[in-house]
């Protein structure tokens, strides 16, 4: 019955995640993200409608698997967002490891110094970059 559970709550968290790597290309220079007063920005209702899509998904599942296996919604909810949390957390120290792994090529080529991929790192983590804290959607060329 575990696997089952950890099957079904796969399968939760990877639409999600498909959901959110939809939107992987970067802003142009001509479709800023920033808001611009009362001007609906398309790319941000879109990026909320898919969140809003995501929860719903989620209400679901958790509503299913709660049924389905004798519990209450709120427990499994609280399953769903633990998972979830720990997978972020494992996603975006990888992601630092392979940003870090990649300045330190680039230093020892030669192509940059060490104080610009140490700046750089202090960006990815502090959430400067695109992308939010530990990166997002989409992944670098490299």
């Amino acid at each position: 019955m575990g696997l089952a559970i950890a099957g079904v709550a796969s399968v939760g968290l990877l639409f999600p995640a498909v959901a959110l790597a939809e939107d992987s290309a970067p802003a142009t220079a001509t479709e800023s993200t920033a808001p611009s007063g009362d001007t609906p920005n398309p790319r941000e209702e879109r990026r909320e409608a898919r969140k809003d899509r995501m929860e719903e998904r989620q209400e679901e599942l958790a509503a299913a698997l709660a049924k389905e296996l004798g519990v209450s919604e709120d427990k499994v909810k609280a399953a769903l967002e633990k998972i979830r949390s720990e997978r972020q957390q494992e996603h975006k120290e990888e992601r630092e490891k392979r940003l870090s792994e990649r300045l330190e090529k680039a230093v020892s080529e030669g192509k940059i110094t060490q104080e610009q991929a140490d700046a750089i790192l202090k960006a990815a983590e502090s959430g400067v970059l695109p992308g939010g804290p530990g990166g997002g959607p989409g992944r670098a060329h490299g």
